[in-house]
């Protein structure tokens, strides 16, 4: 929906700073305008409903709700609902989740100020946005087996800190299991040892910091 020739757009991020900065470039474009904001991903699904707008750029990491689980909620309603992902970080594994979500493109925080007005309008023109450093993670990684959810599971659980054992408690599993979950976890990551497996999964964007 384009009100008087003018794209719609609605910011879902938990950083005013960041919230006002688009805000100010939006303000800027003649063809564009900004018609909500929400801090979390709930308030971006009941924003949504009410907003309705052409372009949403969603921050994945937020309070409440993040992003990947909003964007899943949104799109379960407006099957057609235009999402730009707003990250940190250009990890193939946090990207391929985002678009099998239903994110539109891909943009990275630092890269707002050269790139935001352009991939809106790409992702409005109905097409996908992806960042070539971003397109290069998921490219080269592609063909590789992916962690699955309790490998996920188990090395968030490492990178608190935990003992194997202490993980094996946790998770009501062996000891052996956890041990044998990690040979894989490593094998998968290419990595010397669960610390350089730790690493390698923060970066790709399999867990968290």
């Amino acid at each position: 929906m384009v009100v008087g020739n003018k794209i719609r757009i609605f910011i879902v991020d938990d950083h005013p700073l960041l919230r006002e900065g688009i805000a100010a470039v939006i303000e800027r474009q003649d063809d564009m305008v900004l018609v909500g904001e929400a801090t979390n991903g709930q308030e971006a699904v009941e924003g949504f409903r009410t907003h309705r707008p052409d372009v949403t750029l969603m921050d994945l990491q937020m309070p409440e709700m993040g992003g990947i689980d909003a964007i899943v909620a949104i799109r379960r309603e407006f099957s057609n609902a235009r999402i730009v992902v707003l990250t940190t970080f250009q990890g193939d594994a946090q990207a391929l989740r985002a678009f099998k979500a239903g994110a539109c493109g891909y943009l990275l925080k630092n890269m707002l100020r050269k790139e935001l007005v352009d991939t809106i309008r790409t992702v409005h023109a109905g097409r996908r946005r992806i960042p070539p450093e971003v397109a290069a993670e998921l490219a080269e990684h592609c063909i590789e087996d992916a962690l699955t959810e309790r490998e996920i599971d188990i090395l968030a659980r490492v990178a608190k800190g935990n003992s194997n054992k202490i993980v094996a408690s946790q998770l009501q599993i062996s000891e052996a299991t956890v041990k044998y979950h990690l040979k894989s976890i490593l094998s998968k990551l290419g990595a010397n040892d669960r610390t350089h497996a730790v690493t390698i999964a923060l970066k790709r964007g399999f867990i968290e910091g």
